[in-house]
């Protein structure tokens, strides 16, 4: 089926906390750049804060909310799409995501991923443009924390409200070993015990199926299987995939492009920069369903981007707002977990957490730098890709940090061209320092 041309720019986790200025240097440039897409998206990586809610327990690792106000530079900025489906969004329990859920509605951005039971959260959400009509379909496997769907939210039953959360993609993790290996796992297993709570359970029917043949479960989750190598190995759970499909059908039917956001800190090898094995395998599924891109973020820095079958994949897009210490209050959990109590400022809870500042996301230049992609697609297809690189002030003081400028002389796009090189994925800088994006088959 042809669709029109139209244009999208997009942007990674806008973890913001304090309020931009709009007069600051380097506002102009990154705001007209955004405004060039008929479809513009980032992630919203906090709560919105309308209440007073207890921190929760399960938390994105700092305990994010800000003032309905920062959705104002949201605006401002040139945005009209989002997703906080992430790993903050539960951060204030029950009461913050509604209150998050509300407040934007209320300030009229197309949202998706988060709702007030499984199958709201599910849903596309549609962009309505002079050019076209946009689908955003928004999922997380990294929710309340890394490897705790305590966020994932229910499905109603037919005398039951469902639960508010995210549209959660559930990671299935299974180690493969060789056979030498295996038997000494099945012997390490069975003489300590470990899964004895876990078969009385099985037993009882509280856990369903069995392990299968040639198959030895650690736990709940993880599964060692007999192979020809060592390796770790991540894979998509069937039922959110399952899930992820209709929703796609259902946007194929009411839209001319299809977007998919997924916010996933999930690693493969020991580089943050490296996507998981089973985010390459959703991403490209994803496209094979019919969507038209994906929008990766999470882990904090850039990851590839890939080209497949003449659609973008960002793996992650990185920072393009980062407050990360710029919190004026949180639970006595988070003092607790640096040894305080809220008798401390909360500046030392920073300053324990990162050594006196040697360490942590705004130390490390790559948590702060990213891009801007700018494309255009017809019938489609991927037919203009630009890169605007950006950095948010590693140099300048923390408590102004965070905000992004062009930086086109940082070597940014060449990292990323780097990284995406083994994809397929050309990236060239023009005099005006943009990337130039190119591809297999152009």
């Amino acid at each position: 089926m042809r669709t029109p041309k139209m244009s999208f720019t997009a942007a990674g986790d806008m973890l913001i906390q304090r309020m931009i200025p709009a007069d600051y240097d380097g506002w102009d440039q990154v705001r007209a750049y955004v405004k060039r897409g008929d479809a513009r998206f980032f992630n919203l990586e906090t709560t919105i804060r309308r209440g007073d809610h207890f921190g929760n327990y399960f938390n994105g690792g700092s305990y994010l909310r800000a003032d309905p106000r920062v959705l104002e530079a949201a605006r401002d900025y040139g945005f009209n799409m989002l997703s906080f489906a992430n790993n903050h969004t539960f951060d204030f329990g029950y009461g913050g995501l509604e209150d998050t859920l509300r407040t934007v509605s209320d300030a009229g951005f197309v949202h998706a991923g988060v709702g007030m039971n499984l199958d709201e959260a599910a849903s596309p959400a549609y962009l309505e443009t002079g050019a076209g009509r946009v689908a955003l379909i928004a999922m997380a496997s990294t929710m309340a924390s890394p490897n705790n769907y305590a966020a994932m939210a229910g499905r109603q039953s037919r005398r039951v409200i469902g639960r508010p959360g995210v549209n959660g993609l559930r990671v299935e993790e299974k180690i493969e070993v060789t056979p030498a290996q295996f038997e000494m796992v099945r012997e390490l297993i069975e003489a300590s015990g470990v899964n004895a709570y876990n078969n009385i359970l099985r037993n009882e029917g509280y856990i369903t199926g069995s392990p299968a043949q040639g198959e030895i479960p650690l736990g709940e989750k993880i599964e060692f299987f007999c192979g020809d190598r060592t390796q770790y190995h991540t894979y998509i759970n069937r039922e959110d995939l399952t899930r992820l499909e209709r929703s796609v059908q259902e946007a194929k039917a009411q839209a001319d492009y299809i977007l998919v956001s997924i916010h996933a800190h999930e690693l493969s090898g020991d580089s943050k920069e490296t996507p998981a094995e089973f985010l390459v395998d959703f991403a490209h599924r994803c496209i094979d369903m019919g969507a038209h891109a994906v929008l990766g973020h999470g882990p904090h820095l850039l990851r590839p981007l890939e080209i497949y079958r003449g659609c973008p994949i960002f793996y992650s897009l990185g920072d393009f707002v980062l407050h990360n210490e710029s919190m004026t209050s949180a639970p006595e959990d988070m003092y607790a977990m640096q040894g305080l109590t809220s008798d401390a400022p909360l500046c030392e809870v920073f300053r324990r957490r990162s050594n006196n500042y040697t360490r942590g996301l705004l130390c490390d230049s790559r948590m702060m730098e990213s891009v801007i992609p700018y494309f255009e697609m017809e019938n489609g297809r991927l037919i203009r890709m630009e890169l605007l690189p950006i950095a948010l002030g590693v140099e300048q003081p923390r408590y102004r940090s965070g905000n992004p400028f062009f930086a086109p002389d940082r070597g940014i796009l060449q990292r990323l061209a780097d990284m995406s090189a083994c994809y397929g994925t050309k990236i060239t800088v023009n005099r005006q320092g943009i990337g130039i994006v190119t591809w297999e088959g152009v």
